[in-house]
C-alpha cells in the first residue's frame, strides 16, 4: 500500500503532539531540571584578591578583574522572573521613582512570558543571564554550562531581539562565597564572554521578613555603593512589591541613584542587537514554546472533553441498558401485539470473493428453527464462490449473480428477488445460531419497527487482537445498541446480523452506495422517516473478526469514514420536524460525540498518563488512569455478564486501552483527513479464512456428542 499523504498525516499529528507536550515540559523545568544544591566547600583554590574584591567578576580573556559599584550608586537586582503576576507591578513601582534595574531573567520564563521582557528593556532596565533552567552550575559539566547560557540567549533574542554579556549564577550570593566548586564556573562562563554579577545586599525577601525587615536589609551602610538582590518570581512577592515602593523614595531622598549595572560602571551597555538568522531563530524558538502553551491548554480542555464524555457514556449506558434488559427480559414480555412472528423470512447473503466462508455461513441458516429462503447475491466474485453454493444442492437456497457493483447493489438485488416481507441481512463470513433468525424477527410484532438489530459476535477470538474486538463488541457496540434502543436512536444496524421491513426498505429507496457505511446509512434513514428500530440481545451471530492489524485498520477506516459520511448525509434531520427532527436533535449529536469525538479525544488519557509519568505528579496521574480504567473494566464486566460472556478476556483490558485505542485513533484521525482533503474509499474486502463454522455452543454440544 503506498504512503499517501492521508495515511502520513496521522503519524505526523501523534509525533507534534507529542514533541508540543515535550517543549512544554522543557520549558516548564519539567524535563531537565536539576535541583541538587552543593553544600558549602572550602576555598582555597579562589585568590584571595577576588574574595576580598568587589561584586563584578571580569574573568574574560585569562583576567581575574573584580569590579565595585561607586558610593550612592545602587544596583537592584532582581532574579528568576518574568513572573506574570509579580513582575508587572516591579516594573510599575520603578517606572513610579524613576529607577533602573538589572533582571537576571532564566530562559524558560522568558520563553513563556517574551512580553515581559521586552517592557523591562523599553522601560530602559538591562537583563542578565540567569541559565535556562537554574541549575546549581557547580554540577554541571562544561557542555551543559555552554548550553544552559546558550538557550538563555536564544529566548533574550526571541523575546527582545537582544544578547547581554551579563551573567549571575544560580544559588549564588556575594562573591565571598565563592568556593572550590563555583570558582571553576566562574571562570569558564568569562572565558564565554560574559561578566559575573553577584551582591552585596540580601534583601532576604524570599523569606518574606515583613517589609520593614526587607528595606534595612537592602540599605547599604555610610553612603557605599551595592549590588542589591531582589526576586519577581518563584513565589508571593507581595512584601517585596510594597517594601520596593517604600525603599525606592527613601533612599532617593538620601541621595542614591538606582541605576544599572553598566550606568553605574560608567561602561558600555550590556545589551547588544541581535540579526539575522540568530533573530529568526530566537523568535522562531518564542513561537513555538507560546503554539506549545497554547495549544497544551486546549489538550487540557480535550482531556476534560473526554473525561466527562467517557463518564457520561458509561453513566448512560450502566443506566439505560439496565432499563433495556429489566423491560425485554421481564416474565410476560411481548414484542407487539402480533407475537410470536411466525411467516416466513428471506435472509440475503452478499458474498464477494467468500469461498472459505459461504458454506458455513449457508449450512448455519439451513439449521434455522424459523422458516427462510436463503438468497446468496455474488457480487463478481471470482474464486468460485456462487458455483461452492449451488454445488451443495440444498432446498430452499437460491444463487443470484451479477457483475462486481459493490454490497449496497447486491442487496438491492437481493431485495428485488425475495419473496418475503421481512429481509434479514448478514454477511458472507458469519454463521447463525438455530435460533437467530426467530429472535431476530420477533420485535416485528410490532407494527411500529421498521428495523431490528441482531447481537453481533466475535467467533475468532482466541488470538489477543481477536480477544480486544470480542470486548469491544460485547461492550462498545451491543452495550451501546441497548442504550440507543431505550432513546430510539439506534444508529447501526449491524452488517452481520439485521433485519427490515420491505416497506420500510422500499420508502427509503434501499440501500444506497452514498456512503461507505450503507448499514448506518440505511438505519438513519429508516428513523428518519419515522419507524422504530429496536435490539434483539438473544439474535446472536458469529462473525470472522480481522486477524491482522492491517485488515483491522482497513475495516475500521472504512467503518469510521462511512459512519462520518452518514452523519454528513443526514444532518438535514438537526433541523427537521417530526421523527427526521427527533432524530436529528437526540441520535445524530449522540452519535456524534460518542462515534466520532470521544474516540478522537480518547488517546489523550494515555498521552497525559505518558506525560504525568516522564513530568509528574505520577502518583495522582497513575491512581487517575487507573480510575477511567477501572470505571471501563465495570462496565465491560456488567456488559460481559448481560451477554453471558466469560470475563477471562478482560484480563487484556489494560493493554487493548494502551494499544487497540491508539489505533482506532489513528484510523479516526485519518478518516478525518480523507474527508477534509475529499478522499474516496472503495468497498474493501478482507482476507477470511473460515474459522468461524459454527456458533460456539453448536460447537461444544457436537464434541460432547463425539466424546
Amino acid at each position: 500500500m503506498p504512503l499517501r499523504l492521508r495515511h502520513l498525516l496521522p503519524l505526523l499529528v501523534l509525533l507534534a503532539t507529542l514533541a508540543t507536550l515535550m517543549l512544554r515540559g522543557y520549558v516548564h523545568s519539567e524535563i531537565l531540571a536539576d535541583h541538587r544544591i552543593r553544600p558549602e566547600a572550602a576555598a582555597d583554590k579562589v585568590p584571595q584578591q577576588i574574595l576580598d574584591g568587589g561584586p563584578v567578576l571580569d574573568t574574560r580573556a585569562g583576567k581575574r578583574t573584580s569590579l565595585d559599584v561607586p558610593d550612592r550608586r545602587i544596583v537592584l537586582t532582581f532574579d528568576d522572573g518574568p513572573d506574570p503576576r509579580w513582575t508587572p507591578e516591579v516594573l510599575d513601582v520603578l517606572k513610579k521613582h524613576r529607577a533602573h534595574a538589572v533582571f537576571f531573567i532564566t530562559g524558560t520564563m522568558a520563553s513563556r512570558y517574551p512580553e515581559l521582557v521586552r517592557r523591562m528593556v523599553a522601560d530602559g532596565h538591562e537583563i542578565g543571564l540567569h541559565t535556562f533552567n537554574h541549575p546549581d552550575l557547580s554540577y554541571q559539566s562544561e557542555k551543559r554550562i555552554d548550553w544552559e547560557l546558550t538557550q538563555n540567549q536564544l529566548a533574550l533574542a526571541g523575546a527582545a531581539g537582544i544578547r547581554t554579556s551579563l551573567f549571575r549564577p544560580p544559588y549564588s550570593s556575594s562573591v565571598d562565597a565563592l568556593d572550590n566548586a563555583s570558582w571553576p564556573v566562574t571562570r569558564y562562563v568569562g572565558t564565554r564572554g560574559y561578566l559575573t554579577v553577584f551582591t552585596t545586599a540580601d534583601s532576604e525577601d524570599w523569606r518574606r521578613p515583613g517589609v520593614r525587615q526587607i528595606i534595612r536589609n537592602s540599605t547599604p551602610k555610610d553612603g557605599r555603593g551595592a549590588i542589591v538582590l531582589m526576586h519577581d518570581s518563584g513565589g508571593d512577592r507581595h512584601q517585596t512589591v510594597r517594601a520596593l515602593d517604600a525603599y525606592l523614595p527613601e533612599l532617593q531622598h538620601k541621595g542614591y541613584a538606582f541605576q544599572n549595572l553598566t550606568e553605574a560602571l560608567k561602561a558600555p551597555s550590556a545589551h547588544t542587537p541581535v540579526t539575522g538568522a540568530e533573530l529568526w531563530k530566537g523568535k522562531a524558538w518564542i513561537f513555538l514554546v507560546t503554539a506549545s502553551d497554547h495549544l497544551t491548554d486546549v489538550l487540557v480542555v480535550g482531556l476534560a472533553a473526554i473525561g466527562f464524555l467517557v463518564l457520561a457514556r458509561f453513566g448512560l449506558m450502566l443506566l439505560l441498558s439496565a432499563i433495556h434488559t429489566r423491560r425485554t427480559r421481564r416474565r410476560g414480555f411481548a414484542w407487539g401485539p402480533d407475537a410470536p412472528v411466525t411467516e416466513p423470512v428471506s435472509v440475503l447473503v452478499p458474498a464477494y470473493n467468500e469461498a472459505k466462508c459461504i458454506e458455513n455461513t449457508v449450512r448455519s441458516l439451513m439449521r434455522s428453527e424459523h422458516p427462510v429462503e436463503i438468497i446468496v447475491i455474488d457480487d463478481g466474485s471470482s474464486d468460485g464462490t456462487a458455483r461452492i453454493v449451488e454445488d451443495l444442492a440444498l432446498p430452499g437456497v437460491r444463487v443470484v449473480r451479477q457483475l462486481n457493483a459493490g454490497k449496497p447493489a447486491a442487496l438491492n438485488r437481493g431485495v428485488a428477488n425475495a419473496r418475503h416481507d421481512l429481509i434479514v441481512m448478514m454477511d458472507g463470513d458469519t454463521v447463525f445460531e438455530p435460533a437467530t433468525v426467530r429472535e431476530l424477527v420477533q420485535p416485528f410484532a410490532d407494527p411500529r419497527v421498521g428495523a431490528v438489530a441482531g447481537n453481533a459476535k466475535v467467533g475468532n477470538k482466541d488470538t489477543l487482537i481477536g480477544a480486544w474486538q470480542h470486548i469491544e463488541y460485547v461492550m462498545g457496540f451491543n452495550l451501546d445498541r441497548r442504550m440507543y434502543d431505550v432513546l430510539r436512536c439506534m444508529p447501526t444496524i449491524p452488517g452481520a446480523v439485521g433485519a427490515f421491513r420491505r416497506s420500510a426498505l422500499n420508502r427509503v429507496g434501499g440501500m444506497s452506495d452514498d456512503t461507505l457505511a450503507e448499514d448506518t446509512d440505511i438505519t438513519m434513514a429508516i428513523h428518519r422517516d419515522g419507524w422504530k428500530v429496536v435490539y434483539a440481545e438473544k439474535a446472536r451471530a458469529w462473525t470472522e473478526a480481522p486477524e491482522s492489524v492491517q485488515q483491522l485498520w482497513s475495516q475500521r477506516y472504512r467503518w469510521c469514514y462511512g459512519t462520518m459520511q452518514a452523519i454528513w448525509k443526514h444532518r438535514r434531520a438537526l433541523v427537521e420536524r417530526g421523527p427526521s427532527g427527533r432524530f436529528g436533535r437526540v441520535g445524530l449529536p449522540l452519535v456524534s460525540l460518542f462515534m466520532v469525538v470521544a474516540p478522537l479525544l480518547a488517546p489523550l488519557i494515555d498521552l497525559f498518563l505518558v506525560y504525568g509519568l516522564v513530568f509528574g505528579p505520577t502518583g495522582r496521574t497513575i491512581a487517575a488512569w487507573f480510575g477511567v480504567l477501572a470505571v471501563q473494566a465495570g462496565c465491560a464486566a456488567y456488559a460481559f455478564v448481560l451477554d453471558r460472556e466469560r470475563l477471562t478476556p478482560l484480563v487484556s483490558l489494560p493493554l487493548q486501552q494502551l494499544l487497540y485505542r491508539q489505533l482506532m485513533y489513528v484510523v479516526l484521525l485519518q478518516s478525518w483527513i480523507t474527508a477534509l482533503t475529499g478522499g474516496r474509499l472503495r468497498w474493501q474486502k478482507l482476507r477470511r479464512k473460515g474459522q468461524v463454522a459454527a456458533p460456539p455452543a453448536e460447537t461444544t454440544a457436537v464434541e460432547g456428542s463425539a466424546a
